[in-house]
């Protein structure tokens, strides 16, 4: 299915200390986003309005330190900007894309209701896809070899880092849905489910196969990718080696993300990065 970019009217409210993240909000490339979405069957919303709250600001003060941004309905986002580059965000623009993806995804559904682990993950399929830190920390991740159930309570949970967990395997997932049944997947289960079909019974008539089914696979087949890994080591020296990489991988990218963030502050070039 093809779906007509439409004109974007994009609400930015901000208070003066946040002037220059709203300027980088203001120009996020929307085509871009509104041409991803529809390679996964959504489009970009007609009308959007995000607010830019400062961390000191009191209605920070009941949202964990480490959410960064929320959607809710079909228009609204609320964004802390001072806490950006964090997983899965890399930047206030990637923030943006990834909120903007739930609010075409609540579009789409018409007021049903979507798994968590089925939203994070497709916002994180058009937002950027992966990364090498992502791809590492993801071996860790699925040692327990979770199921959709699992998934679920690791999103509600109160802590942060099986929350990134939760992350890492839902993107896993949603883009070896996309890989196998096509990149439009998303947008057609979510089609069947705004008619008023449940979520699993839509999904399995999209993708022929369970959540639980679809969930196995994807860690079977991420398995198989990275079976050079205990190839070259054994036993716990194997997972030895993959937290040795993922430091390291960690260690590069908040570096880069340091020297980002420097640069988003030098005067000459505010909006750098």
């Amino acid at each position: 299915m093809t779906w007509a970019l439409v004109a974007l009217l994009l609400t930015v409210n901000a208070p003066p200390s946040l002037s220059a993240y709203a300027n980088r909000v203001r120009g996020v490339d929307t085509a871009r986003l509104g041409a991803a979405l529809e390679a996964a069957g959504l489009a970009l919303p007609p009308e959007i309005e995000i607010t830019l709250i400062e961390d000191e600001d009191p209605r920070a003060g009941s949202i964990p330190s480490w959410i960064v941004g929320f959607a809710f309905g079909e228009r609204d986002i609320v964004i802390f900007p001072d806490r950006v580059l964090s997983y899965p965000y890399d930047s206030l623009e990637s923030v943006v894309r990834h909120e903007i993806t739930h609010l075409a995804l609540n579009v789409r559904a018409a007021g049903q209701s979507l798994p968590r682990w089925f939203h994070e993950g497709v916002a994180v399929s058009v937002d950027r896809g992966w990364n090498t830190e992502a791809q590492l920390r993801l071996l860790i991740a699925m040692m327990a070899r979770p199921d959709i159930a699992e998934l679920t309570r690791l999103f509600a949970s109160p802590s942060q880092s099986e929350t990134q967990q939760a992350y890492l395997l839902s993107a896993l997932l949603v883009a070896d849905l996309r890989r196998r049944h096509g990149a439009g997947f998303p947008g057609a289960v979510v089609s069947r489910v705004a008619s008023g079909m449940p979520f699993d019974r839509a999904f399995r008539l999209t993708a022929h196969e369970s959540p639980d089914a679809a969930a196995a696979a994807a860690w079977a087949g991420y398995r198989r990718w990275t079976a050079w890994v205990p190839a070259i080591t054994s036993g716990s020296a194997a997972w030895g080696f993959i937290v040795i990489l993922a430091l390291l991988a960690f260690a590069v990218q908040r570096r880069r993300r340091a020297l980002r963030r420097r640069a988003w502050d030098e005067p000459d070039d505010p909006f750098a990065g």
